[in-house]
């Protein structure tokens, strides 16, 4: 999590345009789910909202995400460089030798969207909890 006067860390990047989208567009599964697959998790997400701040070494980043254990946040930043939404950088310069993450453009063009995702939290998180508190009270 942000350090308290750091602000929500979804604001940090800069802002892009971004193009609307058709209902038609959203109906193309076989195209859409294989890219949704690799963005639209949890720890993505908050991974690549982490490094809209700053670069970060993998142990910040860690402390800065509340509850990922060391294997998802390996294996999620190796999905995040493969498919080049975050460069991997060996600092030679350090001993330890030290690895730092930085968003690329591409992974920083998400913002928009991430962003969108942040206020419809903020918006809409205590209904949905009350949903399901409610979903629970009557299916147990």
């Amino acid at each position: 999590m942000p350090a308290a006067n750091e602000g929500p860390i979804i604001k940090a990047c800069t802002s892009h345009s971004h193009k609307a989208v058709s209902a038609e567009a959203l109906l193309d599964v076989e195209r859409a789910r294989p890219v949704l697959e690799q963005i639209a998790n949890k720890w993505s997400i908050l991974i690549l909202t982490v490094l809209c701040t700053r670069p970060s070494r993998f142990n910040e980043i860690m402390r800065r995400l509340d509850g990922i254990t060391h294997k998802a946040l390996a294996d999620a930043l190796k999905r995040l460089e493969r498919n080049g939404l975050v460069r991997r950088e060996v600092l030679t310069t350090t001993t330890p030798v030290g690895v730092e993450y930085t968003i690329t453009s591409l992974g920083r063009s998400l913002q928009q969207p991430f962003e969108a995702l942040y206020a419809w939290s903020m918006t809409y998180g205590s209904q949905l909890e009350r949903a399901q508190e409610e979903y629970d009270r009557f299916r147990v």
